[in-house]
């Protein structure tokens, strides 16, 4: 039998105008397949135009990933010791690629790094946009390494025709101590904006490593996987050679060390949202071409909008999304207008129950309560009709309340001067780190760099 690193990964005259036809043609587009790309996020329609909920275990058998098993979290928790984090037990965090190669590796004291990222797009993240990262940290954390975060300002400006880049790069920073926020260990922690990182000194090795993919990457891919089609522009075909190369360890030596053999054997874990393994399946096909290793990779669904789990939160729409810059006030109201599995009346709803599967609020609870028999004790009374919508919201808005009021405080002591610290490309301190011969090796080719920059500066010699 085949081991799962050897499955080969899956890779989107004017009508007649008569009534017939256009009737016909109505009835054609009532029906759409949910589609889950980078850049679409929807759970289709069914044959009356409804609109339906993202159905995550056919993604798995589309995307070709695996599920996380029972027997998958028992060996999760007997080779970290730890309790697997609440998204993990609630299958919130339900689908991988080679996750238990990572397993193996980690059981034989084999360093690895985490990757993860965020296309910043707003000005303030949402609770949605952090679950991956809240989750990240847990795994930090667990396995204590490295963390590699990409903030992909430019896939942003590539793709949104009205964002300038100066729009983004202020995403970006606002972003980016919004992430810091979430509790990320400063030494063990890398973030970079590909604006600026592939622009300055430390990104050469990076830069290689996009170009290789780039040259192993066909146009085809890029239209098969993504759907992109001749008015996408010649930037979003290139950009995810440009994600691709953050999960390689070779990517960042001022962290892993300039032994390229030695360094290529690091092994890299993508924790993300599902709508974002399209970029790493056309990586994981290219990564062997490369002589590199494919990165594992581990999903999480989405957080639903507040209209319903037909589709996710989005920064672009406020009445769908509790941004982390709400107010008390501004949480309640948002969940007092949440879409509810409740009944019509107070009278029917105590007779048969709520509708715990599609109520809004009570998903909200499943990922933010930690507690799971509480959150049992809810789905329970809520099901029985013994706990009303209104109790129910009551609930979801205290939990939130908490998570974003718990957030503020740590935001507030993300200063400037911590930003940059975080974003600064350094060593990083983690069990395998480069000794400190090679650290100082490092250093004296950074600074013979910098001095020979600097010369050329004096000279007026820009020909280099």
């Amino acid at each position: 039998m085949a081991n799962v690193s050897d499955i080969k990964d899956e890779p989107g005259q004017p009508p007649a105008l008569t009534s017939l036809s256009l009737a016909e043609a109505a009835q054609e587009t009532k029906s759409k397949e949910q589609s889950i790309t980078p850049f679409d996020v929807s759970g289709g329609f069914d044959e009356h135009g409804k609109p339906k909920a993202i159905d995550y275990d056919k993604l798995v058998d589309t995307f070709g990933s695996q599920r996380i098993d029972k027997p998958l979290l028992e060996r999760f928790e007997k080779v970290t010791g730890h309790k697997p984090h609440r998204m993990l037990r609630r299958g919130l965090v339900f689908s991988h690629r080679d996750l238990n190669l990572i397993l193996d590796k980690y059981e034989k004291g084999i360093p690895f790094y985490l990757y993860t990222g965020r296309g910043p797009s707003s000005d303030s993240m949402h609770v949605g946009h952090t679950i991956p990262f809240e989750f990240t940290k847990y795994l930090q954390d667990v396995f204590d390494v490295p963390l590699v975060i990409m903030l992909t300002d430019d896939e942003k400006f590539f793709h949104s025709p009205k964002l300038s880049l100066k729009d983004v790069y202020k995403f970006t920073i606002l972003n980016a101590m919004d992430i810091i926020a979430v509790g990320f260990d400063m030494k063990k922690t890398f973030i970079f904006a590909d604006t600026a990182f592939v622009d300055g000194g430390f990104a050469a090795a990076f830069n290689n490593n996009v170009r290789e993919m780039g040259k192993r990457t066909t146009i085809n891919q890029i239209r098969g996987t993504f759907g992109f089609n001749d008015s996408n522009n010649i930037a979003e075909f290139n950009f995810p050679a440009m994600q691709s190369a953050t999960a390689f360890a070779t990517s960042f030596p001022f962290i892993f060390g300039h032994d390229a053999k030695k360094v290529a054997k690091v092994p890299c874990l993508i924790p993300c949202a599902i709508d974002q393994d399209p970029y790493f399946r056309q990586c994981r096909d290219n990564a062997p071409k490369m002589g590199l290793l494919k990165p594992a990779i581990i999903h999480a669904v989405f957080l639903p909008s507040l209209r319903g789990s037909e589709s996710k939160m989005s920064a672009s729409d406020a009445d769908s999304s509790i941004f982390l810059s709400d107010t008390d006030n501004q949480i309640k109201k948002k969940i007092g207008k949440a879409f509810s599995g409740g009944q019509d009346t107070a009278e029917l709803h105590r007779e048969i129950g709520g509708r715990t599967a599609v109520d809004v609020p009570f998903q909200y609870l499943t990922f933010f309560l930690e507690d799971d028999e509480e959150l049992e004790r809810i789905r329970v009374a809520y099901e029985k009709g013994e706990m009303q919508s209104g109790e129910m919201k009551m609930a979801c808005t205290k939990e939130l309340q908490a998570y974003v009021r718990g957030f503020r405080e740590r935001r507030k002591a993300v200063t400037e001067e911590v930003r940059m610290e975080f974003m600064r490309p350094r060593q990083l301190v983690f069990k395998g780190m480069p000794s400190e011969n090679e650290q100082q090796e490092t250093r004296e080719k950074r600074i013979k760099i910098l001095e020979q920059e600097l010369e050329r500066l004096r000279t007026g010699d820009l020909s280099a």
